[in-house]
């Protein structure tokens, strides 16, 4: 007897199990936004499981050129601050090295204008020793002074004996020899003795003012020690 098969049999019939659908199916999607495309990239997913991994369809990861676009575009931004940086600190350094290279050279020009200072005060007080030894020893042996003074005027050592009779008959070399009835004074007897203030003052006290003074005036004058000697003795009472 053959089997009866309902019209509505297959509304009985052992319900099949649900079809399953694919994960990656599942989440198949357009391409994510620009905005979350740079989010996984920059994580690496991060937050996805290694399950999920395995089973996620690569496509839903896939930048749009857009998104691409955003990302050349920061790199290059990234690029340009990293070499502006780069700039800065070489200019920074520069500037630095520039400063301190003028501070150098301003220390080294000050150090030779102290040095400079210093060697001319040590040549001045060098000198000021040497007048004040000069008139001490003017004033013990103004000869020997007068000998040493003779060639700054242009009298050489023929000229000596007659400087030495003149001076040795106006003053007998005392250089504060002064003339009771006249007022002159000195080795050479100026008169008035303040003309000798001409070369310095210190003239009263001075041998080698006095000196400096009387072959000044002979010169100027006489023209040589030997010329005033022959007006002194052509002279009586005897002057120059």
């Amino acid at each position: 007897m053959s089997s009866y098969r309902g019209r509505h049999a297959a509304r009985h019939a052992t319900p099949r199990s649900p079809r399953r659908v694919a994960i990656g199916s599942a989440l198949r999607r357009p391409a994510v936004s620009a905005s979350m495309a740079l989010a996984v990239v920059a994580t690496g997913a991060a937050g996805v499981s290694a399950k999920e991994r395995l089973t996620l369809d690569p496509a839903a990861f896939t930048l749009t050129a857009t998104a691409q676009s955003e990302v050349g575009t920061s790199a290059v931004a990234a690029a340009d601050d990293q070499a502006r940086l780069v700039t800065d600190r070489a200019s920074a350094n520069a500037q630095r090295a520039l400063a301190l290279g003028q501070a150098e050279e301003a220390a080294r020009a000050q150090a030779a204008e102290e040095a400079r200072l210093r060697n001319e005060e040590a040549e001045r007080a060098a000198r000021e020793a040497e007048r004040q030894s000069l008139i001490a020893n003017a004033q013990a042996d103004p000869r020997a002074a007068t000998q040493a003074l003779m060639g700054e005027f242009g009298f050489g050592a023929g000229q000596w004996s007659c400087l030495d009779k003149l001076v040795t008959g106006e003053s007998t070399w005392n250089y504060k020899a002064k003339n009771p009835s006249s007022g002159a004074y000195g080795l050479f007897q100026s008169l008035p003795a303040s003309k000798m203030s001409s070369v310095a003052d210190d003239w009263a006290t001075n041998p080698v003012t006095q000196i400096r003074w009387g072959l000044q005036y002979i010169k100027d004058s006489y023209g040589t020690p030997c010329g005033a000697w022959s007006a002194w003795n052509s002279r009586y009472p005897h002057w120059y």
